[in-house]
């Protein structure tokens, strides 16, 4: 038998034989050996839990239409976007759905026809890599599926998403996969009947963020990558991110708004950024 007589407050040890006793300042317990080696292992394993929980932090992305550039995709804002031109504007809008139906499929169609041409870049496959060492959420406002053909499993798309389709009479119903190679005609039926269409979020419509920012809330790291950050409510995701967590931006462009609030800014591409990240990472 063997009793074990611990005083914290000393921080000393006493060793004897036959059963085991734990002696802590006012009390004294008296257990087993095989209860104490048990106890032991419990207690490892939380420890090593804890740290392994430590180590495993929540990044979460916010990322905009600048990461899928270098992919071969237009953006919409800024030099050379498609936001350059009015026309852009109207036919991706619920009036230009409901007042001129085929145009304003003509132009999805042209887009999800673009995606299905191209691949991921390097800068999804990191920010997927990540996902090896730590809980990773990706907060998109592109409507491509570029992060999950990366290989990204948590993504959640503001905007909604190219690939799939819905009901003309209600954006949340019917929602399924459609090839992106296959055109949307006017006559094509969701489920329930009405004008088939893509499942993206038209100007005029509602966008739900309520989840995206609870998210932001509670990351260990939030990363901003590639937004012009001058569409809402996304744009007000840069103020969720808690101030003490390490915060980072990585876009060619000013975002004032973003270094006052203590962002660490990689101005440069994409990938670039990315790899500074990682970098930056180690450090942490």
């Amino acid at each position: 038998m063997l009793v074990i007589y611990l005083n914290l407050r000393q921080k000393r040890n006493f060793l004897t034989s036959d059963d085991v006793v734990i002696r802590k300042t006012s009390y004294i317990c008296i257990c087993s050996l095989t209860q104490i080696l048990s106890l032991c292992q419990q207690v490892s394993k939380d420890i090593i839990q804890k740290k392994a929980d430590m180590i495993r932090q929540h990044i979460v992305f916010l990322t905009g239409a600048g990461i899928s550039v270098e992919s071969g995709l237009s953006t919409f804002r800024g030099k050379d976007g498609l936001w350059t031109n009015d026309e852009w504007a109207y036919l991706a809008s619920t009036e230009a759905l409901y007042e001129d139906t085929q145009r304003c499929l003509d132009f999805y169609n042209f887009r999800r026809k673009q995606l299905a041409e191209v691949e991921p870049n390097d800068a999804h496959r990191m920010i997927a890599e990540l996902e090896k060492e730590h809980d990773v959420t990706v907060i998109t406002q592109n409507v491509d599926n570029l992060h999950e053909r990366a290989g990204s499993t948590h993504v959640i798309h503001l905007h909604g998403e190219l690939s799939k389709v819905c009901s003309t009479d209600n954006r949340r119903t019917c929602v399924k996969e459609y090839p992106l190679a296959t055109p949307i005609m006017v006559g094509d039926k969701a489920d329930d009947g009405s004008q088939l269409r893509p499942y993206v979020v038209m100007f005029g419509e509602y966008i739900d963020s309520m989840n995206a920012t609870d998210i932001v809330s509670m990351a260990d790291i939030f990363v901003v990558i590639g937004t012009s950050l001058q569409v809402y409510p996304a744009a007000d995701f840069i103020l969720y991110a808690h101030h003490e967590v390490p915060k980072f931006l990585i876009d060619p462009g000013e975002m004032d708004q973003c270094t006052k609030l203590g962002y660490t800014h990689f101005r440069t591409t994409a990938t670039e950024g990315m790899r500074m990240l990682l970098e930056a990472f180690k450090k942490l």
